[in-house]
């Protein structure tokens, strides 16, 4: 009975302290644009240790990093249970272009920010105007050597749940002619999609072997979706 009170006390705390702080972060990244989009990429780093911050001491979760990121850019393909690796993969990764749906990016203030940031808006009704603009973002990414972020089954899933790759996936692949790195995660277990309620618990990200450029888009797909679902198999 303590135990879930507590866990109701901690989930309701969370949302009062992170997100007028994430207000402040947000009116505060515009000073930092004065400097440029690196200070406001910068600037969301900081907002990203916040958030880790806040997940650690007030809710109880923190991550457990299982491999090690590779160095250069690289195409990241991210298994998307939570809230919690939006954020937590800007540290791991370091400075992404993040691939984010662009309901995110139309937000007022923060699309403009997460825009200065240089996310990558794509439209999930994925008309070919919005991929070739997605690709062109993507590309103008790594061109400057940042590597780029995506969860390829396109939205949050619950544990257990192995949804397809959505095809933009396949066309980054293919454009970018960058190695991937996929990388699986189990925060659906203490940070549910369909519930205000958070369980204090450690976070397993387990960061796959890199897959090299150039494969057959049936066999990059799959190994991919293998990767990014090792913990749904025990691994």
């Amino acid at each position: 009975m303590i135990r879930h009170m507590t866990i109701i006390l901690r989930s309701i705390l969370f949302p009062l302290v992170f997100y007028p702080g994430t207000v402040i972060a947000v009116l505060s990244a515009f000073i930092s644009a004065l400097f440029g989009d690196a200070a406001v990429r910068r600037h969301a780093l900081c907002w990203a240790q916040f958030h880790r911050w806040c997940a650690r001491w007030i809710l109880g979760i923190r991550s457990r990093i299982e491999g090690a990121v590779p160095p250069g850019p690289h195409l990241f393909a991210v298994k998307h249970q939570s809230m919690f690796e939006t954020l937590e993969m800007l540290l791991l990764v370091g400075d992404p272009a993040v691939v984010l749906k662009r309901e995110l990016a139309d937000i007022p203030l923060f699309g403009r920010v997460a825009q200065l940031a240089g996310v990558i808006p794509v439209d999930r009704a994925g008309s070919a105007k919005a991929l070739r603009r997605m690709m062109r973002a993507a590309a103008a990414a790594r061109d400057n050597d940042r590597s780029v972020l995506i969860f390829p089954e396109g939205t949050r899933v619950s544990p257990g749940d192995q949804p397809p790759l959505q095809p933009g996936f396949a066309g980054l692949y293919r454009q970018l002619g960058l190695p991937v790195v996929p990388i699986a995660l189990d925060s659906g277990l203490v940070w549910p999609r369909n519930s205000v309620l958070k369980r204090p618990g450690i976070v397993r990200i387990h960061i796959g072997e890199t897959i090299p450029p150039g494969l057959p888009r049936a066999e990059v797909e799959s190994r991919v979706h293998a990767a990014i679902n090792a913990l749904e198999r025990g691994v």
